[in-house]
């Protein structure tokens, strides 16, 4: 063959090498599988989904273990999961797209939307362990509730709403109506302290701002375009059957956590709630959050649709905590060399839930990974670790 057929062939042999390496490798996905079970096995928990997604396509979803033990329902790749924490992200979608539409603006002050905040207070404590109050060097902003670095506690310390995430059973107006009533904990934009109520308040401002209950423009702006139908805040009674129980180790064996888990007894699927819970509500299925994340993965379009320009998302993905404390708007980060620990590239972002779920992007690699377990001691840490380093290894 003459040498300039040679050269012209060398740039299309190196592509299809380089395509051919970043193929996500077969054999150890299906190691995914494998591992999950044995945590099961071992009874570290009591199931879960796991899915990973390569250049927008699922290339493993897997369930082991049980959904609910009592009745030996087994772990489904549909199974419906309370995925807690996650939902702040969902509220930080939704607040940016208001940003983008010119009606909310994340430096002026919340009271600027919620005027129950003007005269908010910050508590300081005095040598003699006596409390006093001031009013803060400035009112906490839109973007400080975003990432947790308000001066809110993560909830009230006493009072009616303590226990909120536990017995939802207060409009979500009220119950931030009572945030407003509390003292702030530190100067607002000093120091990163992880708040519900924070988050809470940022879905009342969504309500506030769009003129729509806050449900309702996350179902109509998000869930619903997106095609997420198995996605909700209050269980349809036809999901119901789908629904994992949550559980925890007690005296080593694996027991239903009942009323010590947030959102309640899961086997009375949220009966006569009132809180949406804007950080921590929402059920999901890991295809569901698949449409979330992949949306994100794509730069904030999905389907010939636009959720999100790319400069909101760059601003999300941003570590906007005075102490580095590697969170955005909404988003947790994984920014430094510590997460390559678990393998995963410095740029992940993504967010997790109490009971042990998670969903990131890592555009590096350009993963999506989805993990859904339901426990609530922490005990999935070890299985979600697992799955990143098998996950991400995976790419060659």
């Amino acid at each position: 063959m003459p040498l300039p057929i040679r050269r012209s062939l060398l740039p299309l042999l190196l592509l299809a090498a380089l395509c051919t390496a970043q193929t996500p490798d077969p054999v150890r996905l299906r190691q995914i599988q494998e591992r999950m079970q044995s945590f099961v096995s071992d009874r570290s928990i009591s199931g879960v989904v796991t899915l990973v997604a390569h250049r927008g396509k699922v290339v493993s979803l897997d369930a082991a273990g049980l959904a609910d033990i009592e009745q030996g329902k087994p772990m489904r790749t549909d199974t419906i999961v309370q995925v807690m924490s996650q939902t702040k992200s969902f509220t930080g979608v939704a607040a940016m797209m208001l940003v983008e539409e010119g009606k909310l603006d994340l430096k002026r002050p919340v009271q600027d939307y919620l005027p129950e905040f003007k005269g908010q207070l910050v508590e300081e404590k005095r040598p003699d362990g006596s409390i006093s109050t001031r009013p803060p060097e400035h009112p906490i902003t839109v973007w400080q509730v975003m990432n947790h670095s308000s001066g809110f506690a993560f909830l009230p310390s006493s009072g009616p709403y303590q226990k909120i995430n536990y017995t939802l059973h207060a409009s979500l107006a009220d119950a931030v109506g009572a945030y407003a009533r509390e003292h702030l904990i530190n100067e607002p934009g000093r120091k990163y302290l992880y708040s519900n109520m924070g988050i809470a308040t940022l879905g009342r401002i969504v309500e506030v701002v769009s003129g729509q209950e806050y449900t309702q423009f996350v179902k109509s702006r998000i869930l619903d375009p997106l095609g997420m139908e198995d996605t909700f805040f209050f269980p349809p009674q036809a999901k119901k059957p789908r629904i994992a129980m949550i559980y925890q180790h007690d005296g080593g064996q694996l027991a239903l956590s009942r009323e010590r888990a947030q959102g309640g007894d899961a086997s009375r699927y949220r009966e006569g709630a009132k809180y949406p819970g804007p950080e921590l509500g929402l059920y999901s299925t890991a295809p569901d959050l698949f449409r979330f994340y992949q949306m994100l993965a794509n730069g904030g379009s999905s389907g010939g649709r636009r959720y999100l320009s790319r400069q909101s998302l760059t601003a999300m993905t941003q570590d906007f905590t005075p102490d580095h404390s590697g969170y955005g708007l909404a988003f947790s980060l994984s920014n430094g060399p510590a997460s390559l620990l678990n393998l995963l590239s410095p740029g992940t972002f993504g967010h997790g839930g109490a009971f042990g779920t998670g969903g990131w992007v890592d555009p590096k690699s350009e993963l999506v990974l989805i993990f859904l377990a339901q426990m609530n001691d922490g005990s999935a840490d070890r299985a979600r670790n697992a799955f990143w380093q098998i996950a991400e290894s995976a790419v060659q």
